[in-house]
């Protein structure tokens, strides 16, 4: 990828970054990609495109750094599980034999598979040998009869967020667009209800949650034409510039996706969220608003009302064990204000948050629902986030996988909101385990045990003075 490609992604319109007195989002620097290059970025943005072969063309090492780490599931094929990597060694460097083991590699993962498409992810050392992706990528395409997508996420351009948006780019440019969606089936337009197509924009389905909300928008009359990447399928993808509407599920990770789509086609999107009540409910009556359709309207407003009578009606018996609980919530991006809404709506107290991947418009929402006063971390190592614990005697700790250890130690509640996770929170019906998994952590017996002295560390009590043994006179 050319350094002004580069420099495009990185001056994102869109982005409030360039609402600043700057241009565009902060350039790669030393160090930048500690927590995720952008190969990183590329790779998990489009892994969950679960019937596409995807092969990483590089070390072996690279094929490791994401593959199978996040929760995100499909609801058929499973070929997006398979780790393909061309594994190139020294030999292969110095004998300048790369872009061959990459054509092989593409035969071997076409007829092994027959998958409708191919992603080959680029990475530091054939780019910094000077492999032509994008040639390899066409003659493969046109001799195996089969997409070839190249994705040039080369690590050492920069950090995770900017190969998010290297593989929206890749999307818009080689795949959205290239296919019609199907027709809808007879008997769709049910009882003069219109079907309108929509988009998601960086929904990865973590923990099949998105199967929370897909219920509800099918009931509405809303076809998810795809979820960029949750769970979709390169068909979907290629049918994206057909939807009505886009919903920006993720603030910082495809932006550029939505913007293209509205420029090229005309599709107004939105950003919102679907943690919590409130937010759930919003990002509904945002479908309806952008469409313009009455009846969408109308009846968006019903099955809001039912849901949420229903639901809080169901956390009635719950609240009452989570009100006024205190929550140190270290994640970032959507969820970093997203999160907030969904405890606020248990009458949960947040006290502080990270903001380390988070936008200024992120920030503006957490400042917008917490006030001005709040709490916001840059930084979460663990001497941080304990001393943040201790000071605002917060309950519990909700953050990413990798501070799980930091709150056994510190013999605090631990309860994992990232990628990672087993358990999904979307929708109304994701407050139903968010509220149970709480609760369980909240009151595992283990706190109180684990927080009082080791036997040994107790201080003994003074021995008992023991009678006097009686002796004949």
């Amino acid at each position: 990828m050319k350094a002004k490609d580069i420099a495009e992604l990185l001056d994102e319109p869109a982005c409030t970054h360039n609402k600043k007195e700057k241009s565009g989002c902060a350039k790669p620097t030393p160090g930048a990609t500690d927590g995720g290059c952008a190969f990183d970025g590329a790779q998990i943005a489009l892994l969950p495109i679960a019937d596409v072969a995807h092969i990483v063309h590089g070390p072996i090492a690279c094929a490791g750094s994401s593959w199978d780490n996040r929760g995100t599931r499909s609801s058929g094929t499973q070929l997006y599980r398979i780790g393909m990597t061309t594994d190139l060694s020294e030999q292969d460097v110095i004998m300048g034999r790369a872009e061959k083991r990459l054509f092989h590699a593409i035969r071997q993962a076409v007829e092994s598979y027959a998958p409708p498409a191919v992603f080959v992810y680029n990475t530091c050392v054939p780019a910094l040998i000077g492999d032509d992706l994008d040639a390899v990528c066409k003659a493969a395409s046109e001799h195996f009869a089969t997409p070839v997508v190249p994705v040039d996420g080369a690590g050492f351009y920069g950090t995770k967020n900017l190969g998010n948006r290297i593989a929206g780019d890749a999307m818009v440019k080689h795949v959205i667009g290239t296919r019609e969606p199907d027709p809808l089936p007879a008997g769709a337009e049910r009882a003069g209800i219109r079907v309108h197509d929509v988009n998601l924009i960086g929904e990865y389905n973590i923990a099949g949650e998105f199967w929370h909300v897909l219920p509800l928008l099918d009931e509405l009359g809303l076809r998810v034409l795809c979820t960029l990447s949750g769970d979709a399928r390169f068909r979907e993808v290629q049918t994206m510039h057909r939807a009505e509407v886009n919903m920006m599920v993720c603030s910082k990770a495809m932006l550029n996706v939505a913007r293209k789509l509205q420029e090229r086609f005309g599709t107004p999107w939105f950003e919102g969220s679907f943690y919590g009540i409130t937010d759930t409910s919003q990002a509904l009556r945002d479908f309806a608003r952008l469409i313009g359709d009455a009846d969408l309207a109308v009846r968006t407003e019903a099955l809001i009302a039912r849901e949420e009578a229903k639901i809080r009606a169901a956390l009635e018996p719950w609240r009452e064990r989570l009100a006024g609980k205190r929550v140190l919530l270290y994640t970032g991006g959507v969820k970093s204000w997203s999160v907030i809404s969904a405890l606020q709506d248990l009458s949960m107290k947040v006290v502080a948050t990270g903001t380390k991947k988070s936008t200024e418009e992120d920030k503006a929402r957490i400042r917008e629902l917490m006030g001005d006063d709040v709490k916001m971390l840059d930084e979460g190592n663990p001497r941080a986030l304990l001393r943040t614990v201790e000071e605002y005697r917060a309950d519990i700790l909700i953050a990413g996988g990798r501070n799980m250890y930091t709150a056994l130690k510190g013999r605090i509640p631990f309860l994992d909101i990232n990628q990672e996770r087993e358990f999904g929170y979307a929708g109304y019906d994701g407050m139903r385990e968010l509220v149970r998994q709480l609760c369980l952590t909240l009151e595992s017996p283990v706190w109180p045990a684990v927080r009082q002295p080791a036997p040994w560390e107790r201080p003994v009590a003074p021995a008992e003075a023991q009678p006097r043994a009686l002796t004949n006179a």
